[in-house]
């Protein structure tokens, strides 16, 4: 019998899965590590899938350490682990070379922590709902939105929400007529960020200060995402970042207290991969949870976190970012419907300066999981 065969029915399974084929890969395992040790076991059953860079799906260790970022040294899924897959009646079934498939049993519920396409994006938000399997976070639409930088800012600004001026690069745009793509962008005017449309962790995001150095920028963001947007940068603006956790029992969302991020030294231009998630980067960023801010900044900035949850039609959990202006503005940035777990994140700092710590925030995330129907809703 395998060990992760049920022995308690009692129990709800959780089958957290992480990895993927996305450009995200590493901080999905690092995620997991984390999640996968504050999971209560007396709790709750706890079955790791890994998802492999080629898109396989295997029956993981879960060691936390295999799991982390090590000397520098980036994880991944353990490609010689045992095929798995979901199975009918929401059962997890691995399948041995040359050995007839057994079953684990029924899954109650997946921790999806993939981050990026893949995963993040509604596709296997899809697949759950198709096998009926309830799941942690936001469902299809509100994932698909929640991932594509260039349709979040189109609901955004639906709801009232004020953006950042942007224009999208599609590949059939680059491929016939770059030159047109040159001239939209210096419409905004120049410095502007250039970003993977349906990208996170900040790879890919170049910050461009001319012309010149356009062309490079888009290569970049290209080998993550054929479709690229470019914003404007914001005129000198602190950046502030909320989370938001579902209501339980159906109850209203609620919002946690703001944190601020700067970035200073190093060559660091902005918060990027580095600066997020390397040691090396840790020294160049400074993370103030609570931000000091004004109670009327708080209060609007936390309301239009709200407006955002609610116009991509999310659930279970997001991690909202704003601009503030020098003048005052509050302008949106973007809202990520999986943020990080990883020590360094913000999504659970946010959460544990609001009196919800760790542990306690990935058991309400799955309760709200257990209690949410699959299908139309």
């Amino acid at each position: 019998m395998s060990e992760y065969s049920r022995e308690e029915k009692g129990k709800p399974r959780v089958a957290v899965v992480f990895g993927g084929r996305s450009s995200e890969h590493a901080i999905s395992c690092v995620t997991a590590a984390n999640v996968l040790q504050a999971i209560d076991r007396d709790k709750y059953e706890v079955v790791p899938v890994g998802i492999t860079t080629g898109g396989h799906w295997v029956l993981e260790s879960g060691d936390p350490e295999r799991l982390s970022i090590t000397d520098g040294k980036l994880p991944e899924v353990d490609v010689t682990a045992l095929p798995v897959l979901f199975g009918a009646d929401r059962e997890l079934v691995v399948t041995e070379p040359d050995q007839v498939p057994s079953t684990l049993g029924e899954v109650d519920v997946v921790f999806p922590l993939l981050h990026g396409p893949w995963g993040e994006d509604g596709t296997l938000q899809g697949l759950l709902e198709m096998s009926d399997i309830r799941y942690v976070g936001s469902g299809v639409l509100s994932s698909a939105v929640g991932m594509d930088k260039h349709y979040m800012k189109v609901v955004f600004a639906a709801a009232g929400l004020e953006v950042t001026p942007y224009v999208v690069i599609r590949d059939r745009d680059w491929s016939r007529d770059p030159q047109a793509c040159r001239e939209a962008v210096d419409q905004i005017g120049y410095p502007v960020f250039v970003k993977p449309a349906r990208g996170g962790s900040s790879l890919g995001i170049s910050k461009v200060n001319n012309l010149a150095e356009l062309d490079d920028a888009v290569a970049e963001a290209r080998a993550h995402d054929p479709k690229v947007i470019v914003e404007a940068s914001a005129n000198d603006p602190r950046e502030i970042e909320v989370g938001v956790l579902g209501g339980l029992d159906n109850g209203p969302a609620e919002v946690s207290v703001c944190g601020e991020i700067s970035v200073s030294g190093g060559g660091h231009d902005f918060y990027d991969f580095e600066t997020k998630y390397l040691p090396e980067g840790e020294e160049y960023t400074q993370l103030a949870v609570p931000a000091d801010l004004p109670e009327e900044i708080v209060a609007e900035i936390r309301a239009k976190a709200l407006t955002a949850f609610d116009a991509i039609e999310g659930e279970g959990l997001a991690r909202v970012d704003f601009f503030l202006e020098s003048d005052g503005r509050v302008v949106i940035n973007e809202i990520n419907t999986m943020p990080g777990f990883t020590p360094t994140s913000m999504f659970p700092r946010l959460w544990a300066a609001s009196g919800v710590d760790y542990p306690a925030l990935v058991d309400r995330l799955l309760t709200l999981a257990l209690t949410r129907p699959t299908g139309l809703r």
